[in-house]
């Protein structure tokens, strides 16, 4: 009779010994792969971790840049390098970026301050390889560690060029306004003592024409011609301090029919005094049927006066400003301002219009006119260009759609 096999129940232990598990090296390659598998466990965390902090500080709009205990880049995102491409490169120095003309600026350097625990907020500007000046925001933070008892720094870059160029229109509005202000209250204090002296001098010359005793007498022959010019010059300033009244009054930002002619006209009598003063001739060649342009009266008056203006700073000792309207078979109505000054040099003129761009001396230009007068003129759907010649002066010609009659 065949033996029947009888199956037993056996321990986890006693299964080891039965194979010798407990004492070969069976069992040590097995805690080995064990070991293995958790390793490469726990490498698939750190690369899922890695990747996804990777995606964190690469979403980030600000430059990020983490410089190591010796204050050398050890890693930068994506946006760095639109601003920074070498100073920010993995290993560079931050002397590079922020104080290269010193091995050490503890006092200036952000870098610096935050490798020695200090957490700092500054603000630089910096003129990159493109020609533009940029403004940034730039704040600093240590990185503790606290095994090697030394810090490491998380720098934030943020590009405020924009922001700033909007907090110095803004200045510059509101000096305006305050400007405005002003001339507007004195040339109403100007205006009653013009009245004034005109009317006075319209009686007198009244008078003469009535009394044939005072046309008569030698002594007075030259009165009434002394009256008429009073009388001319009176009503002469008045202008002027119309157009200055209108130049300083506040826009509402609404459009209306403007012309050209008109507001060229205005913004002469302002400066015509520059031009005698200067010694720059003005000439102009205005189309007297101009139609009208749907504008904004003060704005436009600011475009005019800055292109203005800026003809007759490009001048130097005597010179010649033309001005010239017309009307285009595109239906555009285009004013044209011509200098004969210095030109303008074509490693430059594409610079122009971007706003802090200046070639003035310290002092005589903030950078903001023709970027300023470059948005006015897109605002209104137009176009403004420019040719220029170093020593033969620059041609400013603007275009804007004609209203339809």
């Amino acid at each position: 009779m065949d033996k029947v096999a009888v199956r037993t129940k056996m321990d986890e232990s006693s299964l080891e010994r039965l194979l010798g598990l407990d004492n070969s090296k069976i069992g040590f390659y097995a805690e080995v792969k064990q070991k293995i598998h958790e390793l490469e466990a726990a490498n698939q965390g750190l690369r899922s971790k890695s990747s996804e902090l990777q995606a964190m500080f690469d979403s980030i709009s600000d430059g990020v840049i983490v410089y190591d205990y010796d204050g050398m880049v050890q890693h930068r995102n994506h946006v760095c390098p639109q601003y920074f491409p070498q100073e920010t490169l993995p290993g560079c120095s931050c002397r590079e970026m922020f104080h290269p003309e010193r091995e050490s600026a503890p006092h200036d350097c952000p870098v610096e301050r935050a490798l020695a625990g200090e957490r700092v907020e500054i603000s630089i500007s910096s003129l990159p390889s493109d020609g533009k000046s940029r403004y940034f925001d730039i704040t600093a933070t240590p990185i503790e560690d606290s095994k090697a008892g030394q810090n490491r720094a998380l720098l934030f870059l943020r590009d405020v060029t924009e922001k700033r160029l909007q907090e110095l229109q803004l200045m510059q509005a509101e000096k305006l306004s305050s400007i405005g202000v002003l001339a507007a209250g004195v040339a109403h204090e100007i205006n009653n003592p013009l009245s004034s002296v005109a009317g006075y001098a319209e009686a007198l010359l009244r008078r003469f024409k009535e009394e044939n005793s005072l046309v008569e007498d030698p002594r007075l022959d030259v009165f009434p011609q002394y009256l008429q010019v009073i009388i001319r010059e009176s009503y002469r300033c008045k202008g002027i301090i119309d157009c200055l009244l209108s130049f300083s009054r506040k826009s509402d930002g609404s459009v209306s029919n403007v012309n050209i002619n008109e507001i060229l006209n205005e913004v002469l009598e302002l400066v015509r005094y520059k031009s005698r003063y200067d010694k720059v001739e003005i000439q102009t060649n205005l189309q007297s049927d101009l139609p009208d342009v749907l504008a904004d009266p003060t704005g436009l008056r600011q475009v005019c006066m800055n292109l203005i203006i800026n003809a007759h700073q490009a001048i130097s000792g005597s010179g010649l400003v033309e001005i010239t309207t017309r009307m285009t078979k595109q239906s555009q109505v285009v004013f044209q301002i011509k200098d004969s000054g210095c030109g303008i040099s074509k490693d430059t003129i594409d610079q122009i219009w971007d706003p802090f761009f200046t070639t003035k001396n310290v002092g005589q230009g903030t950078g903001l006119g023709l970027a300023v007068t470059y948005n006015i003129i897109k605002r209104l759907g137009g176009d403004i260009s420019v040719e220029s010649q170093v020593g033969n002066g620059s041609k400013f010609t603007v275009r804007i759609p004609a209203c339809q009659r």
